[in-house]
């Protein structure tokens, strides 16, 4: 029996996407608050209290559990729904805060869970549930590099992530092994095994500036991947904007902008 809303869309754009769903009359899509792009006349705006799932518990203290829940995985304790309160056929768009591409998950396809990292969830067909979900493992919780709590998107209907640079989607064979750099995990299906590994050796622990740990993902299931965490973009960002290479008067910093290609 199918519990979510049964949404149409289309993802336009290549780096910077958008994603457009149609809804039919009374159909409705939630989203976080600051997704919002456009919409056609016909479409209320609502906001919600949690998710708008059937999972929810509408008692006060289940929406403040839910709340709290939301809050762990940093996202917003609100979520904006939108209603199609006309006859006809209505579209509104929702945009991915930052270059990258948008990751749409049938979750009825997909054995109805998917973990993702806590901040990756675009929108979805209400009635999916957003929730969180706890690393069992010591060594996950500590050295995860992106937290030990992760997002749970569990349903029915379709879901929208989005992620950093390019996305690929690997299908791992069971027991298959995976390791990846934590940050560049966008989301996984719920039967895919992930913990975390200890770098050995000196060298690589002082001098190989990828971090003393990284992340292995166990098939079998699906993993999407993205080539450019935010976290890593304004990593850098934050580098060069505070670097300072005092070359007035230096005959160093004016080669050092050559050798960059910034000289002349």
């Amino acid at each position: 029996m199918i519990s979510n809303h049964e949404i149409d869309y289309k993802i336009f754009g290549e780096e910077l996407q958008y994603v457009e769903i149609e809804l039919d009359p009374n159909e409705t899509a939630v989203a976080e608050p600051g997704a919002f792009m456009m919409m056609d006349d016909g479409i209320s705006m609502q906001t919600i209290f949690g998710d708008g799932s059937q999972r929810q518990d509408n008692s006060i203290m289940g929406k403040l559990f839910s709340a709290g829940k939301r809050l762990l995985v940093g996202e917003n304790l609100f979520m904006t729904a939108f209603t199609n309160t006309s006859p006809g056929k209505k579209h509104v768009s929702f945009a991915a805060p930052y270059t990258g591409k948008v990751v749409a998950l049938n979750l009825l396809a997909l054995g109805g869970k998917i973990i993702a990292q806590k901040d990756a969830f675009l929108c979805a067909a209400k009635g999916v549930s957003i929730g969180i979900e706890f690393q069992r493992k010591l060594g996950t919780g500590l050295f995860g590099g992106e937290g030990f709590i992760m997002e749970k998107i569990e349903g029915d209907g379709m879901a929208f992530l989005h992620a950093g640079g390019f996305v690929q989607e690997k299908d791992l064979m069971p027991g298959e092994l995976l390791k990846i750099d934590t940050g560049c995990i966008v989301g996984f299906t719920g039967g895919v095994d992930y913990d975390i590994q200890f770098i050995g050796g000196i060298k690589n622990t002082i001098f190989g500036g990828e971090g003393l740990f990284f992340a292995t993902l166990r098939g079998p299931g699906k993993v999407w991947i993205q080539s450019l965490p935010i976290s890593r973009l304004a990593s850098r960002i934050l580098q060069f904007a505070t670097y300072n290479r005092k070359e007035e008067g230096s005959i160093l910093g004016k080669l050092g902008n050559m050798l960059d290609g910034d000289g002349y």
